[in-house]
């Protein structure tokens, strides 16, 4: 990923990935994008959840510590790393 993902870019996030032909194990590593707003999070969820329906397993890299705690389906995806993971905000009201 690169770029910011945010509510103008979520359609075409979704259009990468096809969980029915994609492999087993997908990686989709975050250090160079940002999640940007509730939008980029609530397809994260969604595409999380369709990769649990193909019986796939997504692993989700290098998402920031806010992201991690707004999303709800995939918050037990992401891989944790402390030294390189990002800190930015999410433009999102959840957390106020």
């Amino acid at each position: 990923m690169h770029g910011p993902l945010f509510f103008a870019s979520v359609h075409r996030f979704g259009d990468l990935f096809d969980p029915k032909n994609d492999p087993d194990e997908v990686i989709i590593d975050f250090a160079h994008a940002r999640v940007a707003d509730h939008s980029a999070i609530e397809a994260i969820d969604n595409l999380t959840e369709k990769y649990t329906k193909a019986g796939k397993n997504l692993h989700l890299r290098h998402l920031s510590l806010e992201c991690r705690q707004l999303l709800e389906t995939a918050g037990d995806l992401v891989e944790v790393n402390i030294t390189e993971d990002p800190r930015y905000h999410v433009a999102d009201d959840k957390l106020a």
